[in-house]
């Protein structure tokens, strides 16, 4: 898909990210959306349209988020896609500028999540990932352990099978990002365990232990895109911008031959990894400083491979050799991730492009990354999304 006009992210906003309970989505929203507004110079009034992601909600939960920083009758579409909602609204605004259909428009992102690992919240219909659980099934048995740690940990179990990746080397990732929270002010978690602390966590489900696996969270991050014209009407002369964008959906490969690999949204991660690098003229080299979906240890390693960080198979020798950390060839979710951070699944992809403008902007304080002027996000939802950005500045 070509991206049309120039499509820049003019201000960002972000609520700490908390355990869920303690503060209602209107409370988080207002206050994410509020900054956002205030980082770009603009008012409500600028707005011309509304993108809110949330996974678990009622139906015009969108709207209830954005009345209260302004009710002018603007279109507020409510999206849902998985772990993948806050970049889908963020795609989704991304189209309205790069096509001609509004000069500024805002994106949102939150959730407001229940204690306790996911599951089913209906039972009278079919689940969205039957297909997906007919894959694991046929790789592996299901235990007694949460579903998405089942089948994030058998793509690891994969992976090690053929490649010979070690449970060290799954560790290391969750060590690395924990070690990034320390300085990131709005992560739900900022201790940093040491690799011993990460293998000696409870097990989950082998080789994931506790430690290993994102946390529910609560919590908001919102943007504001807009044209180049508009950017300049408002005297920014040198914005963040997005130099390619794309959201892909499972291929038939996810799930025949059976793998878990695949399963997990292998295809869809790298085909939306070729648009964008094609959209942008620029691929892993140029990169400085990446945002990818942590929901686990063993995903964050595979999605190396996937968005050509390394060679298939060579994931496990990149995070022991320290490429993915300060002073190596990448920082990888100098955020602290999902694993520190939190994922709060509304908010997520949102939460990725406040931390990727920030860094774009040198505004990123004691985990800012030298030198960066570009920026990679991938963001995954099984069922199946997966939306991968690049972000450029001058």
């Amino acid at each position: 898909m070509k991206t049309g006009r120039k499509v820049c992210v003019l201000g960002v906003g972000m609520t700490k990210f908390h355990k869920p309970g303690q503060k209602d989505y209107p409370e988080l929203t207002k206050e994410a959306g509020e900054q956002a507004l205030a980082d770009a110079g603009v008012a409500w009034t600028d707005v011309e349209a509304a993108y809110t992601g949330y996974v678990y909600g009622d139906s015009t939960c969108g709207q209830r988020a954005v009345y209260q920083l302004g009710m002018t009758g603007i279109p507020v579409y409510n999206v849902n896609n998985n772990c993948a909602t806050g970049s889908t609204a963020l795609h989704l605004a991304h189209q309205a500028i790069a096509g001609g259909l509004a000069e500024c428009v805002f994106a949102l992102g939150f959730e407001k999540m229940e204690k306790g690992a996911l599951g089913s919240k209906y039972t009278d219909r079919s689940n969205p990932l039957e297909k997906h659980a007919m894959v694991m099934l046929e790789c592996q048995t299901f235990e007694a352990a949460p579903p998405a740690a089942q089948m994030f940990g058998g793509a690891g179990r994969e992976h090690m099978k053929r490649f010979g990746t070690t449970k060290e080397q799954f560790a290391k990732v969750a060590a690395k990002n924990k070690k990034h929270a320390v300085h990131n002010e709005r992560a739900q978690f900022r201790d940093a365990p040491s690799l011993d602390d990460v293998l000696a966590s409870p097990m989950i489900f082998d080789p994931l232990t506790k430690l290993q696996c994102c946390p529910t969270t609560d919590g908001a991050a919102a943007a504001v895109l807009c044209s180049e014209e508009f950017a300049k009407k408002h005297g920014v002369s040198d914005p963040v911008w997005i130099a390619g964008i794309s959201l892909r959906t499972d291929s038939p490969e996810a799930f025949a031959p059976p793998s878990m690999i695949k399963m997990i949204g292998q295809d869809m991660a790298r085909a939306a990894a070729r648009d964008v690098y094609e959209q942008s003229g620029l691929g892993p080299k140029d990169v400085q400083v990446v945002e990818l979906h942590d929901c686990f240890s063993t995903n964050e390693l595979i999605t190396y491979e996937n968005l050509g960080l390394c060679d298939e198979g060579q994931g496990g020798k990149l995070i022991s050799d320290d490429q993915v950390t300060y002073g190596g060839r990448w920082v990888v979710n100098p955020s602290g991730g999902l694993l520190s951070k939190g994922h709060p699944l509304g908010a997520t992809g949102l939460a990725q492009c406040f931390e990727l403008v920030e860094q774009l902007r040198g505004r990123s304080g004691p985990r800012q990354v030298e030198g960066a002027k570009v920026a990679l996000q991938h963001n995954l939802g099984l069922g199946g999304a997966c939306v991968i950005a690049m972000y450029r500045r001058g």
